[in-house]
């Protein structure tokens, strides 16, 4: 169902006005990234240098605070303002490039409504674009080590593998997302890819999902869910995920559900 939205520790976050600036920490690995790569983000670039592994003697990586005047599409580039943010070195066994979350789009529109190419490769740059290039030079800065492993988590859904009327963006971004990761899985055995979907979490997206969506009969099941007690807290969803990660007993690239643990 719905992710946590806003943050990558599944906590929600206050989303920034339409028209203000955006505030984003991009990893920026010792040697110049490919400018495409330096994807903005909020909580999930933040994530791609506060959970990275460095072993000793390993060279320096520091986060970029890049300063981002309004709302982002495909076509924008970090902005001019940049503060550089070393890191001290660290020391652990495991590394794990940013997780994802997501928005949920304008679930108000049908299939037929979502004629506009700008809303539709807007959402797709910021839900899986980012997704892409933010792991992938996560992956690249923080490359193979011994002794140290390498764990990628997305955050699924079931609507990666369940259509929902009129959240065809939604549906479609998730379920590029674990197709995009299952193919990181199969060309990079070392790393272990987690596509994880938490459950209908109790978010602001719920509250989206319950009042916005078009079809009378998603928001129904939706409301439903919200009046008999079965959205889940993050905090009991976030454990789970732990317990998974802890075991480490899935399948690299599998889809995982709340309710399958």
């Amino acid at each position: 169902m719905s992710p946590c939205a806003g943050s990558a520790s599944g906590l929600p976050s206050p989303r920034p006005a339409l028209g203000s600036s955006r505030d984003v920490l991009v990893e920026t690995p010792p040697a110049a990234s490919s400018p495409h790569c330096r994807t903005r983000g909020r909580a999930s670039g933040a994530a791609c240098g506060a959970g990275a592994a460095r072993g000793p003697g390993a060279p320096a990586t520091g986060l970029k605070r890049c300063c981002q005047p309004g709302p982002w599409g495909a076509e924008q580039r970090p902005g001019s303002k940049s503060q550089e943010l070393p890191l001290p070195p660290l020391k652990f066994l495991r590394s794990l490039p940013p997780s994802f979350v997501g928005s949920l789009g304008d679930v108000s529109k049908s299939f037929v409504d979502l004629s506009d190419p700008d809303e539709v490769n807007s959402y797709f740059a910021f839900n899986v674009t980012s997704a892409l290039c933010l792991t992938s030079a996560a992956l690249k800065a923080f490359g193979q080590r011994p002794g140290v492993g390498r764990t990628v988590v997305n955050v699924s859904s079931l609507c990666a593998v369940k259509p929902f009327k009129n959240w065809a963006l939604y549906c479609g971004g998730k379920a590029s997302r674990d197709m995009m990761f299952q193919v990181l899985a199969l060309e990079e055995p070392d790393v272990r890819v987690l596509n994880y979907a938490p459950g209908p979490l109790d978010t602001d997206m719920q509250l989206l999902a319950r009042t916005k969506t078009g079809d009378a009969e998603m928001r129904q099941h939706f409301q439903s869910l919200q009046e008999s007690g079965q959205l889940i807290d993050c905090t009991v969803s976030a454990r789970k995920l732990l317990k998974l990660l802890e075991e480490d007993t899935f399948r690299s690239g599998a889809h995982v559900d709340f309710y399958d643990v």
